[in-house]
């Protein structure tokens, strides 16, 4: 990873925008040259997985990151990564990636439903907390532009990530109120909260949609899909392969050495404070002595 991405750190500004509406918008996120690769691996994928059943609807297909060297260029792309680090800091792996494909709706697939959600399913009904913990973000690649309505866009609530229930329409059709559809050129980048309530949208234009999403967590979070890519760890370097899961041992994802985590051995070289306190404004240092050893082996 080279210095330069820190030109792309998380501001001030961005991270007020973040923690106030949920989401983050970065355009001109990926170089023109990886955005051709990228579609060519989108529309290989889309070849191969899209049944004559399917066709006019979403092909929605996981565990992509092991497709190919544009994948994995995508892992620390410099314009994004440093603000996902800039979030949740830097005890973080992808956790979970896929690839949307919306072409333009058919007329066997008019009954097109929202389906309002906060992402990670059953941890928003086994956390008890109000609001929920972040844990984890996701950010979306368009490489096709979705700047106007209609495009199958994501639809977003901005500032609902801080709620645990948002008021949706049963109609199947309706959106809550202070809906709006994400408008964005190919080629930028959204950085999404988990619990920002959003929603897939239809497409009845003559573009097809096709967005990469890339989902990041702390590392003792589980794994979403099967996460395919032992086969490509010898050949990355230390931060890729913490990226993609590599851990000494399994519980250096929650006590991790600096073999576990070598982003963090990077940003102590390179970005210091990002190295040193949470996202939350909390060292990451060990507690003192003192109070070492409390909840020690709570569950």
């Amino acid at each position: 990873m080279h210095p330069s991405c820190l030109a792309h750190r998380l501001t001030a500004e961005e991270r007020t925008s973040f923690e106030t509406h949920g989401y983050l918008i970065v355009e001109n996120a990926i170089p023109p040259d990886l955005l051709q690769r990228l579609l060519a691996v989108a529309d290989r994928v889309d070849s191969r997985e899209r049944t004559p059943a399917m066709a006019g609807k979403l092909l929605s297909k996981a565990n992509v990151v092991q497709e190919g060297d544009a994948m994995v260029d995508l892992l620390d792309l410099p314009t994004v990564f440093p603000k996902v680090w800039g979030i949740l800091g830097w005890n973080i792996y992808l956790y979970h990636s896929h690839l949307d494909v919306t072409p333009r709706e058919n007329a066997s697939a008019q009954n097109w439903s929202v389906a309002w959600h906060q992402d990670s399913m059953r941890v928003n009904d086994e956390i008890e907390s109000n609001p929920r913990p972040r844990l984890s973000l996701k950010v979306g690649y368009y490489l096709t532009d979705v700047s106007e309505p209609n495009r199958g866009n994501t639809l977003l609530v901005p500032g609902t990530h801080l709620q645990n229930e948002i008021d949706v329409p049963q109609d199947g059709v309706s959106n809550p109120a202070g809906t709006i559809p994400l408008c964005v050129p190919a080629g930028s980048a959204l950085l999404l909260d988990r619990r920002l309530w959003h929603s897939r949208s239809a497409n009845s234009s003559e573009f097809t949609r096709k967005v990469i999403w890339y989902g990041y967590s702390y590392r003792w979070l589980r794994a979403k899909d099967e996460m395919t890519v032992s086969h490509l760890l010898p050949n990355l370097d230390p931060i890729r392969r913490q990226i993609l899961g590599a851990s000494t041992s399994a519980n250096g994802t929650y006590d991790p050495r600096d073999a576990d985590v070598p982003l963090k051995t990077w940003l102590q070289e390179h970005d210091p404070e990002a190295a040193t306190p949470s996202p939350h404004g909390r060292s990451q240092s060990r507690p003192p002595a003192m109070v070492r050893g409390q909840n020690l082996g709570r569950n």
